[in-house]
């Protein structure tokens, strides 16, 4: 068998993205615990010229050490969200062992109140943390005068404290920040996923949704009409293989994340559709409507298609009223039926996009959606009447408010949520 000379490397680990978070997790950690065993290492070297000891050196490196371990927990991501009790439990520690070896070592021993004034920033709230932080940094002049030193000694010794508990607290941010960082991204990079996957399954709600209803209608239709009209079941049947492969092109499009659709075929398909499920049906489209912008066209075609599948499915409706008329710069679309079912409307739980979907669609080009229940009368323009009309409104501009609209972007909007109320 002949080895291919092909063969793909796998990437090692710091190719990825979770390999590039290691790392710069592990470059901030490495950074912060760097600086740390510096500091240690100067306080260390100053412990080593006052010659101590054998005995007091070693109880110092035990102590210096106990410090260091200390402010790795301190510093560490979690310990922020640990119990106060915990952290005030830890930070007596740190401080016993930061200011009683001051007796026996006096400055040199300095460094280690940065440590704690460092770790106080950390783990106590920002105005507790604040005031303590300068409590521990003026804490060290008590020391400091029992050397009787110059003015600029003491003052060196306070900043240095000072700048010791900073760069303590800012080392330890950066590292926390660093990972937080990178599982925001993570977060953000799985939304985006879970948003696509929205995205595909409400354009699926939309076309699949009216075109299987429009082919099931036609169906029926067709079977109804072979014994007695063949030649009106053979047009219903082209009728259906037309539909059928439109639906097919717009499943390709939703594939590939970018569908365009027209409201001046979608009207005339919902007019047919409709007339198939014996649903009397009057289309009005005003002068213009064909020359609509791209998205405003996209989104009222989107409207009209989940108005006449919610029709379909969930009303009883005789007649259908659908208009669509241009005043001045707005457009609108009005689809009226008299199928209003009765009682009250619960969220459906298999709702797709719903009527709260595409609000936020016309919202998106600067429009708005309405929806209320009339008598038919009113519907009709004729006074009072009978009850179980539905009346649901699209309005948008002409031309989008936004120049870069993108019809995709707006067919991929907005939250997943079932239908509070069904347009009947």
């Amino acid at each position: 068998m002949e080895m291919s000379t092909g063969a793909t490397r796998s990437p090692s680990r710091a190719e990825g993205p979770q390999g590039r978070k290691c790392v710069a997790t592990r470059t901030a950690r490495g950074i912060l615990v760097a600086a740390l065993l510096c500091y240690l290492g100067v306080t260390f070297l100053n412990l080593l010229s006052v010659k101590l000891g054998p005995y007091v050196l070693a109880c110092a490196v035990v102590c210096l050490l106990a410090v260091f371990a200390l402010q790795l927990v301190h510093s560490s991501p979690g310990m922020t969200d640990a119990r106060m009790r915990t952290k005030v439990a830890t930070l007596t520690a740190q401080g016993l062992l930061t200011f009683l070896p001051l007796i026996w070592f006096g400055v040199f021993w300095g460094s280690m109140a940065g440590f704690f004034a460092g770790s106080l920033l950390l783990l106590l709230p920002t105005k507790t943390g604040w005031t303590l932080y300068g409590t521990a940094v003026l804490a060290m002049v008590v020391p400091s005068t029992l050397l009787d030193p110059s003015v600029v000694d003491l003052v060196y010794i306070v900043e240095s404290t000072a700048l010791t508990g900073l760069v303590v607290y800012g080392l330890s941010r950066l590292a926390t920040l660093v990972q937080e960082l990178h599982k925001a991204r993570a977060d953000l990079a799985r939304l985006a996923v879970s948003n696509e996957q929205l995205r595909f399954s409400r354009d699926l709600h939309d076309l699949l949704g009216y075109s299987l209803s429009a082919v099931s209608l036609k169906n029926e239709l067709v079977r109804r009409l072979i014994p007695t009209n063949p030649l009106r079941a053979c047009e219903e049947v082209d009728e259906v293989l037309v539909i059928s492969r439109q639906a097919l092109a717009d499943v390709r499009r939703v594939a590939s994340g970018y569908r365009q659709m027209s409201l001046v075929s979608e009207l005339a398909s919902a007019e047919s559709v409709l007339a198939a499920a014996d649903v009397e049906v009057s289309v009005e489209a005003h002068d213009g409507i064909e020359h609509l912008g791209q998205a405003t066209s996209t989104v009222l075609a989107t409207v009209l298609r989940e108005g006449v599948t919610n029709l379909l499915r969930h009303s009883k409706a005789a007649n259908c009223w659908i208009t669509a008329a241009i005043d001045g710069e707005v457009v609108r679309l009005t689809i009226v039926n008299d199928g209003l079912v009765g009682g009250p409307h619960l969220p459906s739980p298999h709702g797709g996009s719903g009527l709260g979907n595409l609000q936020q669609r016309v919202s998106a080009i600067g429009g708005r959606l309405t929806r209320q229940r009339l008598t038919e009368a009113d519907a009709l323009g004729e006074g009072d009447g009978a009850t179980g009309v539905f009346q649901l409104i699209a309005e948008a501009p002409v031309t989008e408010a936004r120049a870069n609209t993108d019809p995709a972007q707006l067919l991929g909007e907005g939250a997943s949520e079932g239908q509070t109320d069904k347009v009947a």
